[in-house]
C-alpha cells in the first residue's frame, strides 16, 4: 500500500464543497444563502481550536445541541466526524451512535483518534479558507 497524501485533504474538500453547493442550488434567499456559508465557514474555522480545548466527546456532544437556527454549523460538525469515519475506518463515530462510541473507546485509541482528529480539524480549517474564498466576516 503506498502513502497517498490527499488522504485526509481530499475527503474534506469534497465535504465543505458539497455542503456550499448544497447552499447554492437549494437555498434561494441570499441574506439567507450567505449566512448559512459564514456559519459553515466559521465553523470549519474553529474545529481545531475547539477539539484542542475541549476534546472530541465534547465536540460530539456540542453536535447534538447545536440548534437548528445553526444549521451550517452542525452540518459541518457532522461532515467531520463523517470524514473521521472514513479516515479510521471506525463505524458508528458518525450519527447518533458516536457519542457512546466515543465514550466506550479505551484510552489508547481515544487518544490516538484525538490526534489524528486535530490533524483533520487543520485541514478543514485550510480548506474552508478555499472553498468559501468570497465569504467574508466572523460570527
Amino acid at each position: 500500500m503506498s502513502f497517498d497524501p490527499r488522504t485526509i485533504g481530499k475527503p474534506v474538500y469534497e465535504s465543505l464543497q458539497g455542503l456550499r453547493d448544497e447552499q447554492e442550488q437549494n437555498q434561494g434567499d441570499e441574506a439567507k444563502r450567505k449566512e448559512r456559508l459564514k456559519e459553515q465557514k466559521n465553523q470549519a474555522v474553529e474545529l481545531y481550536t475547539y477539539i484542542a480545548t475541549w476534546g472530541l466527546l465534547r465536540l460530539k456532544a456540542e453536535e447534538k445541541a447545536i440548534s437548528e437556527d445553526k444549521k451550517g454549523k452542525k452540518q459541518v460538525v457532522q461532515e467531520y466526524f463523517r470524514c473521521l469515519e472514513t479516515l479510521v475506518e471506525q463505524s458508528k463515530l458518525s450519527g447518533t451512535d458516536g457519542l457512546n462510541t466515543l465514550v466506550g473507546m479505551d484510552v489508547d485509541d481515544y487518544l490516538g483518534l484525538t490526534g489524528l482528529g486535530l490533524a483533520l480539524a487543520q485541514e478543514f480549517s485550510f480548506w474552508a479558507s478555499a472553498v468559501y474564498w468570497d465569504i467574508k466576516g466572523g460570527d
